[in-house]
This record gives structure tokens, C-alpha cells and sequence, in this order.
């Protein structure tokens, strides 16, 4: 009888041990994408057009973590679509130097094995997060800056890496916005500072990070942020996180941010949650900006402490997310 009762438990606690495993199960992949932090827009032609290409590349996302491939490939893609329009700070997108020129970083990481690939101040490659992952695959390097990134780019002779012309990047928009702040009008903190950048978990467990920039409008000639920094504005490591940043990157650059995120969680044992809080609201060493982040269980996190930041957020549970404003 004793017996009998004992596999009766055992077999209770095997069933309800199942259940909950199905009312609360595994992460199958999940992704996470960021425009910029700043101010919020209230135009709503702005808003709507905002969320579309929100929209177009959260889809390629999903579509390509669902397909089976790798979390690498869906940052890359996913960031691709946000350098082509010029809605966002990043390639198409990117705001002016001091000199009227564009200078583009980008970064991408693979959490897997902490490889990484990054690039500063290009100035004629369509895509940089593309050229930012031929330097961690095709190169012993992690970053590669201004001619050097440019001449690594045009001698690949990949279809993936277009060149084109400087004044491609040359938007009106961008233009203006410069002729603005050279005759001291005030900028708003949208317009003066702006990112992309996406984090995926991929059906293999492994997450990846990458971020891409114009930088800053007015930004002197040669400078660069935290984008194309690992640890500063990107960081991903399966056993913790994967990192996206944006805003002033000097703040991300000399707090080290993304990777303090990782250092907290796996030394302290915060929750990515609590950690990304607690660095956007140091009163010691304060930042201005916003970060996005997907832990190795799969939970998102979508935080800033500037006026909004664009941002989409979609997992294999049903999540499906697009936020422009607050």
C-alpha cells in the first residue's frame, strides 16, 4: 500500500511538474530592437512612418529566429533594415560632423563565444553592421576605424558590403539639422543624439547584439561613441545577456554600461532587469540614454530616462511589441 502511494506521488509530482513546465515554458527565441532614445516625437506622419519600418524589420526578425536561423544573422538583418531608411541615426539616417560629412560606427557580438566585430567612422559602405561582422569572421581584429574600415570594405568585393557614394548619406533632414545647431538654435535631445540596435536569443540558446550609429550632430571630426565599443554600447555572453545602447556615448564609454550589465549579473546575481535600472539611475555616475537587453532565460527588458526611445520587443510566447513615444 505504502508502495503504491509513493508512485502515486511521484507520478502526481511528475504530472503537475509537466504542467507547469507547459503554463511557463522555455523561451523558444526571443528579440528585442531599439531606434534611439531621446525626446518623443508627436508628428504623427513621423510616428506612423516610424513604426512601419519598426514593424518591416521586427518581421524580418522573427521570420528569420522562427526559420531556425542564428541570432547573429537576425541582428544583422534586423539592423540592416534600420541603416536603409533615413527615419533613424544609423547609415541612410546619420546625422552630420562638424564638417558636413557622415562617419558611421557600428558592432555586432556573438554571445556564444564573445567574438566580435566592429567599425568607426565609415564614411561610404551602405551597411556598416554588415562590414562589422566580415571583421570579426574575415579579420584577427575587433574594430577597424575611418580609411582603414573603408579600404578593408571595398577590397572584400562582397555583394553584401555596397559601397556608395558619400552624398548617399546626405540627407536634407540632416542638413538642416546642422545648419540649425551651427547657428546656435536649440536642439531637442531627439534630435541631437539617436541609435539603433537589436538583441536576439536564437532557438540554440545563443544571443547576439548589435548597435549602429550616425552619432552625434556637430560631432567633431574623427570622434567616436559607445557603438562601435564592446562593453561600452554592446556586449552579449550566453551565460548572462545581450546589451544595446544608446544616447550620450560618452556617459556608456566611461562607465563601460553594457558590460557592467553583464558584470552585475553574473558576479552580483541581479536580474538583468534590476541591473539595467540601476545604471540608468545612478546619481553617481549618471548617463542620459536608453538600453534594451534579452537575458539567457529569455526575458526583455526596454528601458531609457530620456523623453522615449523607439523600440519593438517580439518572443516565441505571443510577445509582439512596437512603442515610438514615452
Amino acid at each position: 500500500m505504502k508502495q503504491l502511494e509513493l508512485v502515486m506521488a511521484l507520478s502526481l509530482m511528475v504530472f503537475f511538474g509537466a504542467l507547469a513546465m507547459a503554463n511557463g515554458k522555455q523561451t523558444e527565441y526571443a528579440i528585442v530592437i531599439h531606434g534611439g532614445a531621446g525626446s518623443a516625437t508627436t508628428d504623427p506622419v513621423v510616428i506612423a512612418a516610424r513604426q512601419a519600418v519598426l514593424e518591416k524589420a521586427l518581421g524580418i526578425g522573427i521570420a528569420t529566429l522562427e526559420a531556425g536561423d542564428t541570432s547573429l544573422d537576425a541582428v544583422e538583418k534586423v539592423i540592416r533594415i534600420l541603416e536603409d531608411s533615413p527615419l533613424f541615426n544609423a547609415g541612410r539616417g546619420g546625422v552630420l560632423t562638424a564638417k558636413g560629412t557622415n562617419e558611421l560606427d557600428a558592432t555586432i557580438m556573438n554571445g556564444k563565444t564573445r567574438a566580435c566585430g566592429a567599425v568607426g567612422g565609415v564614411t561610404k559602405v551602405k551597411n556598416p553592421i554588415s562590414l562589422a561582422r566580415k571583421v570579426m569572421i574575415e579579420t584577427r581584429h575587433v574594430l577597424l576605424v575611418a580609411e582603414g574600415a573603408d579600404v578593408f570594405a571595398t577590397d572584400l568585393d562582397d555583394p553584401m558590403i555596397e559601397i556608395v557614394e558619400p552624398e548617399y548619406f546626405r540627407t536634407e533632414k540632416q542638413v538642416e539639422r546642422l545648419r540649425r545647431i551651427r547657428e546656435k538654435e536649440q536642439l531637442s535631445d531627439r534630435e541631437k543624439m539617436g541609435t539603433v540596435g537589436c538583441v536576439a536569443l536564437d532557438k540554440y540558446g545563443n544571443i547576439a547584439a548589435g548597435t549602429s550609429t550616425g552619432g552625434l550632430v556637430n560631432k567633431k571630426h574623427g570622434r567616436l561613441g559607445d557603438s562601435p565599443i564592446i562593453g561600452a554600447g554592446t556586449y552579449a555572453d550566453n551565460t548572462t545577456c545581450g546589451i544595446s545602447c544608446t544616447g550620450v556615448g560618452e556617459d556608456f564609454i566611461r562607465n563601460a554600461i553594457a558590460y557592467d550589465i553583464h558584470a552585475r549579473m553574473r558576479y552580483g546575481k541581479q536580474k538583468m532587469e534590476s541591473a539595467v535600472k540601476d545604471v540608468l539611475n545612478n546619481e553617481k555616475h549618471p548617463i542620459v540614454g536608453g538600453i534594451i537587453g534579452i537575458d539567457h532565460r529569455g526575458f526583455i527588458t526596454m528601458q531609457f530616462n530620456t523623453g522615449g526611445m523607439a523600440r519593438a520587443a517580439a518572443d516565441s510566447k505571443g510577445l509582439h511589441l512596437i512603442e515610438v513615444g514615452k
